[in-house]
Formats: C-alpha cells, sequence, structure tokens
C-alpha cells in the first residue's frame, strides 16, 4: 500500500539581493602583512614599476655578443707582451710575446689562430675568446718542452689575453701565470749583408 505524501505549503522566491550582507570588518595594516597560524604570508601583486623598470615585464637581454665578437675581432690588438712565470718554488718570470696572425668571428666567440713566444722558444697556438663573458681557451700546438709547457695543456681566464693561467695536463705540474699587455709590433731583422749588384 503506497504511503501517502504530505502536502507541503508553497514557498515564495526570494531575491538574492534582498539577503543582507554582513561587511567585513576592517583589519589594520599590520594584521594584512603578518603572517598567518601556517606561516604563509598572503600573495601581493608586483608593482607597475616592477613591470616597466626590467623588472619581471622587462626585457631579459639587450647585450649583443655576436657584435662585439665582430667588433673585437676589428680592433684586438695584434701583438702583445708580457711575461709567463709558473708556480713552481724559485721559478724566474720569462718574457712573453705573442701574435695574433688570424682573428675570425665566430658567432658570440672570436677564433684566433697566432705564434706564442715564450723565453726565445716559439710555438704556434690556437684559441677561443667568448665575446660575452671574455673567457680565453688558448691551447699551445707544440711538443717544444724547452717552453716549459707540456702537451695537452691550455692557458685559461676571464679577462681575455690579459690574464690567464696554466692549466697543465697533469696533476703534479704546478701551472703559472701568463700576464700580457698590448705592445708594438717586433722589429724586422736587420740584414747582415750587403747590397748585391748585377753584373750587367
Amino acid at each position: 500500500m503506497p504511503l501517502p505524501l504530505l502536502a507541503l505549503p508553497p514557498v515564495a522566491p526570494v531575491s538574492v539581493a534582498a539577503i543582507p550582507v554582513a561587511a567585513a570588518p576592517a583589519q589594520p595594516a599590520a594584521e594584512l602583512t603578518s603572517p598567518s597560524a601556517d606561516g604563509f604570508l598572503p600573495y601581493t601583486p608586483p608593482t607597475s614599476s616592477l613591470l616597466d623598470d626590467g623588472g619581471i615585464g622587462g626585457s631579459v637581454e639587450t647585450f649583443d655578443p655576436a657584435g662585439r665578437a665582430e667588433l673585437i675581432a676589428a680592433r684586438i690588438p695584434r701583438f702583445w707582451r708580457g711575461s709567463y712565470r709558473p708556480f713552481e718554488r724559485g721559478a724566474a718570470s720569462r718574457p712573453v710575446q705573442l701574435q695574433l696572425d688570424s682573428v675570425v668571428p665566430d658567432g658570440q666567440m672570436v677564433v684566433l689562430r697566432g705564434r706564442l713566444q715564450i723565453a726565445g722558444a716559439e710555438t704556434a697556438f690556437m684559441g677561443n675568446l667568448n665575446a660575452k663573458s671574455d673567457q680565453l681557451d688558448l691551447i699551445p700546438l707544440t711538443d717544444n718542452l724547452a717552453l716549459g709547457l707540456e702537451p695537452g695543456g691550455a692557458f685559461q681566464g676571464l679577462q681575455g689575453l690579459s690574464l690567464s693561467g696554466w692549466g697543465a695536463p697533469r696533476f703534479v705540474s704546478p701551472g703559472g701565470r701568463l700576464q700580457l699587455v698590448p705592445g708594438p709590433a717586433p722589429a724586422p731583422p736587420a740584414s747582415s749583408g750587403g747590397v748585391i749588384r748585377g753584373l750587367w
């Protein structure tokens, strides 16, 4: 036997705007920035000054390393002079001459080729100069141990050609310090013979 349905009185519709809303109590400024019970601060969006003055919305990078590489290749001095001093105790400083025969920009890198002379012993070298960070890697292409540089090592630095350190291929070698400044081109060797004249 089905149960009888209860008749309920009709309910009048109520407008949402008619429901009173209690205003939130005003909080002092100190409470707005103080951490809550769980230790977290409320999120505050960045101000417009951060967005406009190189902050979150500013440009990431305006430096052009490829353009600087071309500028370095055009303006870098081709002749350098200085000294190389091994880190061994009592080692004397040796005079150094460096000549750049080829300087070619390649992206943000500058590819270097030339000759390095240490205490009269000469070797060819190849290297790279990073136009963005001034990092230098200079590799002597020699088997001449008179230079005091073992094959497989390289000069590395973060100040271009001005200052670098020798990284030997073995841990037992203490390395050394190469310091250079731009210098004048070496004078050509003087001619030792007289003028040769023809017979006719």
